[in-house]
């Protein structure tokens, strides 16, 4: 059982202004309910137990909603998304935790998608396991999304790298071990730092999501979500 996670809650949500010079991004209501809520909901209903969330934009709002459902880490600046989760890991335990993007939002599908990356989740072959989508179903995709992500037969994921195009888009999820960050120094950096390095060393694996994926990058793109799910 993964019974662990790191929320990133941090950024300022640039793209999304104006909405968010007042509220916080994950909290932005997303027909009737915001996505921090969707996703604590669903950790909850999936048994995760230690819910951790960074926060710096309007943070105090975000901890003020969060209230006895997760240890916040305020950030004085922005890490990014490996820094954030290093400076985290004191609180993140000795076992593999998922890491989801504050303002992720996804239906699932025929099965619960922490579920489903919990039952592929294999520490003796992975140090990461990315959740991905189909670039050509993701609802809210910009024309510029060109794909991130190959899959090999076996379940390895590849970066599209100087590809033109790539199948997959990473869905904001993903399980990593502690291990992961091994090596790597305080301050800012990216997780897609780490996947490279698992990747190098065939420790970087991929599950295609089954359900809706979106993207809330814009406001249009959150009037597309809000017509899907209202």
């Amino acid at each position: 059982m993964i019974s662990t996670a790191m929320i990133l809650a941090a950024g300022r949500g640039e793209r999304m202004r104006p909405l968010t010079d007042h509220t916080p991004k994950p909290l932005i209501p997303v027909a009737g309910r915001s996505m921090l809520d969707r996703t604590m909901d669903r950790l909850q209903r999936h048994g995760v137990q230690n819910v951790v969330v960074n926060v710096h934009h309007l943070g105090s709002q975000i901890a003020d909603r969060l209230q006895g459902r997760a240890r916040i880490i305020r950030e004085d600046h922005l890490l990014e998304t490996g820094g954030s989760v290093r400076n985290a890991l004191p609180l993140l335990g000795n076992g593999p935790f998922f890491v989801l993007n504050g303002d992720g939002l996804w239906r699932d599908g025929a099965e619960s998608m922490l579920g489903r990356l919990q039952a592929a989740w294999d520490p003796r072959r992975m140090d990461a396991l990315l959740l991905l989508h189909p670039l050509a179903t993701a609802i809210g995709r910009e024309d510029k999304d060109r794909g991130d992500y190959y899959l090999e037969p076996d379940g390895h994921a590849r970066h599209r790298g100087t590809a033109e195009t790539a199948p997959y888009l990473f869905a904001s999820i993903s399980v990593c071990e502690p291990s992961l960050f091994n090596g790597t120094s305080e301050g800012p950096f990216s997780l897609l730092k780490l996947w490279s390095r698992a990747e190098a060393a065939g420790r970087l694996y991929g599950l295609v999501h089954d359900g809706e994926w979106f993207h809330v990058g814009t406001p249009q793109a959150l009037a597309d979500a809000e017509r899907v799910l209202g």
